[in-house]
């Protein structure tokens, strides 16, 4: 019949609807057909990193296809959210991001970024959040905060302080938890929290944020000496260990989280599928029990869920910024 219907119409009618909407096979309904590639705006070797090598497995088996990674690290993770913000809205390039995508724009107007954290983007799912502690190099020689403190005070800029990069989220935390505390820092600024964490065992770093699961090793070899928690409530990694709030530095908290972004445009089908392929993911055993003995928790929301976070979490950051004076480093 569609054969017949063809042969009727003519070659120009026929190439005028197999190129419209609807007439050839939706591509929504054999997605995926190769291979996702999820980019990681940072370097290898950090959290990020580390859990998303943990879903791949799963994701791949729910998918039906290779979940690969690709790293394009650098200034604040927006390198690769460029990338995204740019990729084919088909679901083959995704975006992993962390508290830094809602962060990065806290430093400019809208209109003078290099894309629109809400226009270029649609959320998929937010796949966990966990709290942070703050960790210093023995080379210190201190071993609470309140004997950081004293050091710092003592030893104004004198004091390394490690961050994923100017503008990211270890930036951020590091700038408001020494203006809240009237205290100065040097902050070291890499490409990533992997190479900064290479630079704080070898004591080029003194202090700086780590995510339990990954700075866990370290601590326990003594490399790595955990001061505080950084969230408002104490860590399930860490009970034992007051936050910063309890130290008196009033309304500080940090909770480190991890999601998945689509480009803007992308079907609302194909957004629906990844999310539902990382819910499934995040309820998985294996990787609930993995997590969860490393200090996180794991979500796997709607992409409306995800939306809502991305708007509050936004806001927030933006008065961090302003509130404190922060500012963007070379």
């Amino acid at each position: 019949m569609r054969k017949t219907i063809l042969r009727m119409l003519g070659v120009a009618t026929v190439l005028a609807i197999a190129s419209s909407p609807g007439w050839t096979q939706s591509p929504t309904r054999t997605y995926p057909s190769k291979p996702v590639t999820i980019i990681l705006p940072i370097a290898p070797g950090a959290a990020q990193d580390i859990e998303t090598r943990l879903y791949l497995p799963r994701l791949s088996e729910g998918l039906g296809q290779p979940a690969i990674i690709d790293y394009k690290p650098g200034a604040g993770a927006s390198i690769g959210a460029i990338y995204v913000s740019k990729a084919l809205p088909d679901g083959y390039t995704i975006l992993a991001v962390t508290p830094g995508f809602t962060v990065y724009q806290a430093f400019f107007p809208l209109d003078k970024l290099p894309y629109d954290p809400n226009r270029d983007f649609a959320p998929v799912s937010l796949t966990n959040k966990r709290g942070a502690l703050l960790v210093v190099s023995p080379v210190m020689g201190v071993k609470t905060f309140p004997e950081y403190l004293a050091y710092v005070k003592a030893n104004p800029e004198k004091v390394n302080f490690g961050t994923s990069g100017s503008g990211g989220i270890f930036h951020i935390v590091g700038a408001w938890l020494h203006s809240a505390t009237n205290t100065r820092v040097t902050f070291i600024h890499y490409k990533g929290a992997g190479p900064m964490y290479t630079d704080f065992l070898a004591g080029r770093v003194t202090v700086g944020p780590g995510l339990p699961f990954v700075v866990a090793p370290h601590i326990k070899t003594g490399k790595m000496i955990p001061i505080a928690t950084m969230s408002g409530e104490r860590s399930k990694f860490m009970p034992e260990l007051k936050t910063l709030a309890e130290f008196g530095v009033t309304g500080y908290d940090y909770v480190s989280w991890s999601g998945i972004l689509a480009p803007a445009r992308t079907p609302e089908a194909i957004v629906n599928r990844l999310s539902e392929e990382f819910a499934k993911v995040a309820r998985a055993p294996e990787v609930v029990k993995k997590m969860e003995s490393d200090g996180a928790e794991m979500v796997g929301s709607t992409p409306e869920q995800f939306r809502q976070v991305i708007a509050v979490e936004s806001a927030r950051w933006r008065k961090v910024v302003q509130e404190n004076g922060i500012k963007l480093e070379e």
